[in-house]
This record gives structure tokens, C-alpha cells and sequence, in this order.
């Protein structure tokens, strides 16, 4: 058995000068990738490994146009079997214990074959005869295609392998997080292959299509990135439509239905659990966390109406007034980052934190918490979003400010999506603190203070929803799956960061130091 232990070096790291101006660097992960394949009802085993990519030294953001990370998808199949009669047991043993031996005195590699066997029931019984016998050793360079050919290596239908914590994306080397479309992949790679597949997107490549793919790469050159993401695997009749999704969820709700109405005739009502209650604690940091959010919306408002104008002239289309309308939006966003800061300095527990990790959480969270509080300014009947007073922006005015249909449509469903819960201050409150305090940003280092930190949030949260919400128990699991929608918002507004770059927009150093956008 070969194992390979060198693959090439992959990094990511920035700083941020918003707030300290102090740089972190990201930590490397070291993994393998071990896959085993054995033919179904044979007594042998054959064990094939492959390097498993994974980040490596740390190096400067200068430096992001490195090796890209291999695209090898580790699995790890391992099947049992038991022969079919005791003869066959002893039989193999013993050919088994041949082997061994064979190996121990061999001075090179080896793989273990074997023939085919098949049991022929005998006329005065059912004991199991064999053709041949049951194990031939052949050198590695010894190995014949027809051999290949009588046992083809098949993936093990069922559930993807568990995840460690520290897989890296087959496509760009970011931190995966699962098996999508078949491919262990990062949020961002699973995205835009989703959305290539459903609009049916026809890339070109600047480079001849020989671009190496990263984290960097792969937001400046989409055609080598689907190309990448076929290559490491991903199915494109995986991608379900909107339609089939819709369908998919609607036949789930009924099974479930009918499961719950067959159970409820077949049980007997059990006594309602008891609701969990607002500690003195709980209570006293909801009312904080609220008073903290009142004070900076109000701090902030005055700062809104300092913000360049919305353009009135005749001609829209001009490039002083296509200017006008992205400074307008960027000056929205600046306001929106200092009000985020100021929040995040009264939550309990954030100040106590080192400098490092308050930076890395405040740079990683703070367009999720820019979204959530965008959802809050949205009117359901004219489908826009309110962020000045008498002031209303449509989907059209996020487009003449230069952002892309990709980015603006998910904003609006999240947003009308969000407004559905109908949720109010305290709720919003509470989902922004838990937001920031996610243990699983980049460059963070004390992690489990973190979570401790957030786990009191999510209490808060989960006691004030069973309280307010007591006859809907979904309503607290719905509120935690709009932050993983976050997640994929955030991976969209990456790409559009880099597409205004591309369209010489140049954001304001504050946003390019916090959107890691470093001229």
C-alpha cells in the first residue's frame, strides 16, 4: 500500500484595517484522504490513497495567486461480507495467512487479486464448490486490464461520508462545508454551479483556459471555474429547478402530514413539554441589546442624510449620474458598517474578547448583519427597501447603482422571506448577536469563548420565541435557517464585490478593507 504525503501549499490570509489596523493570518488544517473499494462478495480487500489538500503555510494576500489545491474527492467505502458456507471460511483463511507471508518476505509493492469464485450447489446437497483458487498474489506491474474490467469500482450508494471539520473545496481549496452535487465543496463553489446549470451560462476564459483555480481565481475567471467543478465531479442533473424544488418540498410536507395523523390515532396525547422562561439575566440583556439597537439607529439616521443625493437629472443614464447613484449606495453602506461596530461594543461579552478576534469577527459578519438589517426596512406591497425617511429603492435602483441582478433578486427574497416571521426588535436583536458571535469565522482564536457567547444568545433566543410564539414550535428552527441563508448571501456578495472591481467601480477603503477588495 502506497500513501502519498506532499501536496502543494495553499493559504489565506488578510488583514483589516478598519478598526486597529492589526492582520491575522489563517491557520493551516492538515487532512488526508484514505478510499477503500472492495468487490462485492469476494474475500479480499484492495486499498487505494490520495493526498487530500488542505491549506498550508501562511503567506501575505500578495501572495493569493499560488498552486491551486488538488481537486481529489476523498471516500472512504469499506464493505464486509461473510462467505457462504464454513468451507469457504476456512478455505479463505488459510490462502489469507499465505499471503501474509508472501508480503513479509517481498522486497516491493504489491497488490492482492483474486479470481473470480462461484458456488455450484452439488446434486445431493447445498455445500458450495469453487471454480478456482481463491487468491493469486501479482506484482504491481504485473496487473492485467482484464482483471479491472470483472470487477468495476463503484461508488457505495447512501449517505455522504462524515465530515471532519477540516475539509477543504475540491474546486477553489476554500473551507468545505459538504457533498454537493456529489462533490465536497465550499458554499460559494455549490452556489455558482447552481446557478450556471439553471441559467445555462456560457463563460469565456481570457487565458486560453488554463487559469489555476483559488479562492482568488475563481471569482475573476468563471469559465475554468465550471470547468473545474465538472472535473472534480459536480452533476449537473443534481441541480433541481425552482419547480422541482417546490414540488419536493410539497410532497414532504405531506408525508409528514400523513405521518403525524397516523401517529396521532395511534398514541395517546402526550403532555405538552414545558416551556422554557426568561431567566432575570436573559431578560435584563434582551432590554440591553434593544435600548443598544435604538441608540444606534438613531445615531445613524442623522448620518444617513449626509449621504451624497440620489440623483434627479434629465438624464439617468449619464455617467455623472450613474457615479452619483454608487456613491449614493456606498455612503449607505459606510454608515450601515460604523452602526454595526457601535452594536457589536455593547454586546455582553464582545469588548472582553482579544482585538484579533473582535476584528475577525466584525470583518466576516458584518454584510450578513448589513442584510438582516436591510430585511427589516422592506415593504412587502412595493416591493422596495426603505433606508432613508420618504426614501424607497426598487429592484430598478439597485441596478442603476451598478449592482448585478444575481445579487439583487436573492437581497429581495431574503428580505420578503424575512418579513414573513414578522419578527420585532428584541427577535432581530438577538439574531444579529448570534450572527456576530459565530466560532467558525476565519482567523478566529479563541473559539470556544465564542461559542459559549453565542450558546447564551440562542438560550435568550429560544426562551423569548417559546414564550411570544408559543402555539408555532417551528418558529425558533425557521429563525436559525435564515442565518445559514445568510451564509450563501454572503458567497453571492463576494462575487459582485469582485464585478464591480472589474467595472471600475472603486469602493471607499473602508468597504475595500473590510470586503478584503485590496487594490
Amino acid at each position: 500500500m502506497h500513501i502519498s504525503s506532499s501536496w502543494p501549499p495553499r493559504c489565506l490570509a488578510s488583514s483589516l484595517a478598519l478598526l486597529w489596523s492589526e492582520g491575522l493570518h489563517q491557520p493551516a488544517f492538515p487532512a488526508r484522504g484514505l478510499q477503500r473499494h472492495c468487490p462485492a462478495r469476494a474475500p479480499g480487500l484492495r486499498i487505494w490513497t490520495a493526498p487530500w489538500g488542505c491549506p498550508g503555510p501562511q503567506e501575505e494576500m500578495s501572495s493569493w495567486l499560488g498552486p491551486p489545491v488538488p481537486d481529489i474527492t476523498p471516500e472512504s467505502v469499506v464493505e464486509l461480507w461473510k462467505a457462504e458456507a464454513q468451507d469457504a471460511k476456512q478455505l479463505w483463511k488459510a490462502e489469507t495467512q499465505d499471503v501474509v507471508d508472501s508480503l513479509g518476505k517481498a522486497g516491493s509493492n504489491f497488490i492482492l487479486g483474486e479470481e473470480a469464485r462461484t458456488s455450484h450447489p452439488s446434486k445431493g446437497g447445498s455445500e458450495a464448490q469453487f471454480a478456482g483458487p481463491a487468491s493469486v498474489l501479482f506484482p504491481c506491474s504485473e496487473v492485467h486490464a482484464e482483471s479491472a474490467e470483472q470487477r468495476p469500482l463503484k461508488r457505495k450508494k447512501g449517505p455522504a461520508p462524515k465530515m471532519l471539520g477540516n475539509e477543504v473545496c475540491s474546486v477553489c481549496g476554500d473551507k468545505a462545508s459538504g457533498f454537493h452535487y456529489n462533490v465536497l465543496s465550499c458554499e460559494g463553489c455549490k452556489g455558482f454551479f447552481r446557478r450556471s446549470v439553471i441559467k445555462g451560462a456560457r463563460y469565456t476564459c481570457h487565458s486560453g483556459g488554463q487559469c489555476p483555480m483559488d479562492t482568488y481565481m475563481r471569482r475573476k475567471c468563471q469559465e475554468c471555474r465550471l470547468r473545474k467543478c465538472r472535473q472534480a465531479g459536480m452533476r449537473e442533473q443534481c441541480v433541481l429547478s425552482e419547480e422541482q424544488i417546490r414540488l419536493k418540498k410539497l410532497k414532504r410536507q405531506e408525508e409528514e402530514q400523513g405521518q403525524a395523523s397516523s401517529s396521532l390515532t395511534l398514541q395517546a396525547p402526550s403532555p405538552p413539554p414545558a416551556l422554557p422562561q426568561l431567566s432575570v439575566e436573559q431578560r435584563g440583556m434582551i432590554e440591553k441589546l434593544v435600548a443598544a439597537q435604538q441608540q444606534c439607529n438613531q445615531r445613524s439616521f442623522s448620518d444617513r442624510l449626509r449621504v451624497t443625493p440620489w440623483p434627479l437629472a434629465p438624464d439617468p443614464q449619464s455617467r455623472e449620474a450613474r457615479q452619483q447613484r454608487f456613491a449614493h449606495f456606498t455612503e449607505l453602506a459606510i454608515v450601515s458598517v460604523q452602526e454595526i461596530v457601535d452594536f457589536a461594543k455593547q454586546l455582553p461579552g464582545f469588548l472582553q474578547l482579544s482585538r484579533e478576534d473582535q476584528i475577525a469577527l466584525l470583518k466576516t459578519s458584518t454584510i450578513e448583519v448589513m442584510l438582516l438589517e436591510t430585511s427589516r426596512r422592506y415593504n412587502p406591497g412595493s416591493e422596495s427597501i426603505t433606508f432613508l425617511k420618504d426614501f424607497s429603492y426598487n429592484r430598478d435602483d439597485f441596478a442603476k447603482a451598478g449592482l448585478q441582478v444575481e445579487f439583487i433578486n436573492p437581497i429581495f427574497e431574503f428580505s420578503r422571506a424575512m418579513n414573513e416571521l414578522q419578527l420585532n426588535d428584541a427577535e432581530f436583536a438577538l439574531l444579529i448577536a448570534i450572527s456576530i458571535f459565530s466560532a467558525d469565522r476565519p482567523n478566529v482564536q479563541d473559539q470556544l469563548q465564542v461559542e459559549r457567547l453565542q450558546h447564551t444568545y440562542v438560550e435568550a433566543l429560544h426562551a423569548y420565541v417559546s414564550i411570544h410564539h408559543p402555539n408555532d414550535p417551528l418558529m425558533f428552527p425557521r429563525m436559525l435557517m435564515k442565518l445559514v441563508s445568510l451564509r450563501t448571501l454572503s458567497s453571492v456578495h463576494s462575487e459582485q464585490v469582485f464585478a464591480l472591481r472589474l467595472q471600475d467601480k472603486k469602493l471607499p477603503p473602508l468597504l475595500s478593507e473590510i470586503w478584503d477588495m485590496q487594490e
